[in-house]
């Protein structure tokens, strides 16, 4: 997005937190339409975790979140693959306008025993979501943070994300939810995600380059986006550089990348049954590019991905001359998850989310913790310091073994 645009767009909000007066900042995006957009969320896992316990706990597809983040998602037995504690993934959301701001609100927890609204937001869902956001999100009274929920009580879970017409500086833009972390900066965050200081700060409306654990900060990612209809069914279908995503029921695999931002869609081996994906008039399939020099160039066909329409997936076949003939595609690679991240797992996982949709409603009409005004709302998000949810682990744990 543009400088003036993201400074008036976004806001960031100091909040003092309840303990040690430290300051939580989220980033917020205004809304008033009814779109949604692609969206991804920054999640650090608590615990070892299968890939289909980790899409459970954010209602995703396991082969998507595996796609989100180049992870194998084909192979068989993918989605029980057991991704390693301290791993940090992406998660696919769908971003939308609730209450006047951008939020996903498509996520269900069955509280567990030992829970608390504390553990929930700060171990399980990773500071994604703050304890005075989750209680405000169910219209729960103002009990203790720390005190124990009932066992298969079921919460909406917001958490936050943004849009910003999903582009960066007029370039089409994935936006990751990103959880600030002990040990980082501005510096690094843009270092290892493919951006600047400057459009980091201008894009969360930052006044000085300076965050702290638990500062939950917009990053655009450069992506690939999509040219479907707006009937299409994936309409607005966005891959950040270097990774995949599904789409068409699992039918088709589109990836970003490495060498281009042109979006590169074929088969996908995922689905029983599929529509025909050859396009019309011609021998070549979705994904199929042919080639023939020229006296005047050379003659390049391709058969590319229209979207889904009415259930059938469109194909749509170019032909032309081009100065030099293309070389074979290049995907980004699929890559296995690191195994060093630590094995130590204080909570078994068992998410049970329950049924819920995308920008669906939360109970009551205000955004949590604050309030709504043109620059932006206010989000509580108290910082919890390191001491405190070591603590909070630890009890737990200690639970457990009762």
């Amino acid at each position: 997005m543009s400088r003036p645009a993201a400074a008036a767009a976004a806001a960031l909000l100091l909040i003092l937190a309840a303990a040690g007066g430290a300051a939580a900042k989220t980033t917020i995006e205004p809304c008033a339409s009814a779109d949604s957009c692609t969206a991804l969320l920054g999640y650090t896992l608590y615990a070892d975790m299968k890939a289909s316990e980790v899409a459970a706990l954010f209602r995703a597809d396991p082969a998507a979140l595996l796609a989100a983040n180049a992870l194998d998602f084909a192979s068989p037995g993918a989605a029980n693959r057991i991704l390693p504690a301290g791993l940090p993934l992406r998660v696919p959301t769908r971003c939308a306008c609730n209450d006047g701001v951008r939020k996903s609100v498509s996520v269900r927890y069955s509280a567990r025993p030992a829970d608390t609204l504390a553990t929930v937001a700060d171990v399980v869902f990773a500071g994604l979501a703050s304890a005075d956001q989750i209680r405000n999100a169910n219209e729960l009274a103002e009990d203790d943070p720390d005190a124990l929920l009932d066992a298969g009580q079921m919460l909406v879970i917001p958490v936050p994300c943004v849009c910003f017409n999903s582009t960066d500086n007029n370039l089409p833009a994935v936006y990751l939810s990103y959880v600030v972390r002990v040990g980082d900066t501005v510096e690094s965050i843009a270092g290892s995600h493919a951006t600047t200081v400057t459009d980091l700060t201008n894009v969360n409306a930052m006044g000085s380059p300076i965050v702290a654990p638990g500062d939950i900060l917009a990053i655009p990612l450069p992506a690939c986006a999509s040219t479907f209809p707006n009937f299409a069914s994936d309409y607005g279908l966005l891959v950040a550089n270097g990774t995949y995503a599904l789409t068409a029921g699992n039918c088709v695999e589109c990836s970003c990348g490495p060498g281009s931002l042109d979006l590169y869609c074929t088969p996908a081996s995922l689905a029983a049954t599929c529509s025909s994906m050859q396009c019309s008039n011609s021998s070549l399939m979705l994904g199929n590019v042919t080639a023939q020099a020229t006296s005047g160039g050379c003659s390049v066909s391709s058969c590319s991905y229209g979207g889904l329409v009415n259930g059938s997936i469109v194909t749509s076949l170019s032909s032309g001359l081009q100065p030099t003939c293309p070389g074979p595609h290049q995907s980004p690679p699929l890559m296995e998850p690191s195994t060093a991240a630590s094995h130590d797992s204080f909570l078994p996982p068992s998410p049970a989310p329950g049924p819920g949709e995308a920008g669906g409603a939360i109970p009551g009409s205000s955004e949590p913790g604050g309030s709504t005004n043109s620059a932006g709302s206010l989000s509580q998000a108290p910082l919890v310091h390191q001491l405190h949810q070591t603590i909070l682990i630890l009890s737990l744990v200690s639970y457990l073994h009762m």
